[in-house]
């Protein structure tokens, strides 16, 4: 089992920037695939972007050439360095996490593991 607590929500303007961080403790030596997630107030959760054990990384058509998903692996911590904040951003941000593929993000991958979220408002 992996815990994971997220950190680094807030509230911004538009256009501005913020950078999310998650810690992950407990099982850390399992090689997990990696992801952040979002969920606005009456909206589905949404896939924000996912990082794989050898640094491959995939992001959703919305925050491309905006967010960066990275991790240091020293630290067991995942980030998500977000730019040029757009009020749909707006968000509840969730980092997850699943071994269940050795370390690799296949699109159809259910993530096991969730933290509790950390609140970003755009404004």
């Amino acid at each position: 089992h992996v815990q994971l607590v997220e950190s680094g929500g807030g509230s911004v303007q538009a256009g501005g920037s913020l950078r999310l961080s998650c810690a992950a403790s407990g099982d850390t030596r399992s090689r997990y695939c990696m992801g952040w997630f979002r969920q606005a107030p009456g909206k589905e959760r949404e896939g924000v972007a996912n990082i794989e054990t050898d640094g491959g990384t995939s992001y959703a058509d919305s925050v491309k050439g905006r967010f960066t998903i990275s991790k240091d692996d020293a630290k067991n911590t995942l980030y998500l360095q977000m730019n040029s904040l757009k009020p749909e951003d707006t968000a509840m941000y969730y980092c997850a996490a699943d071994p269940s593929y050795g370390g690799r993000c296949p699109p159809h991958l259910i993530f096991g593991y969730w933290g509790q979220g950390t609140q970003v408002t755009v404004s």
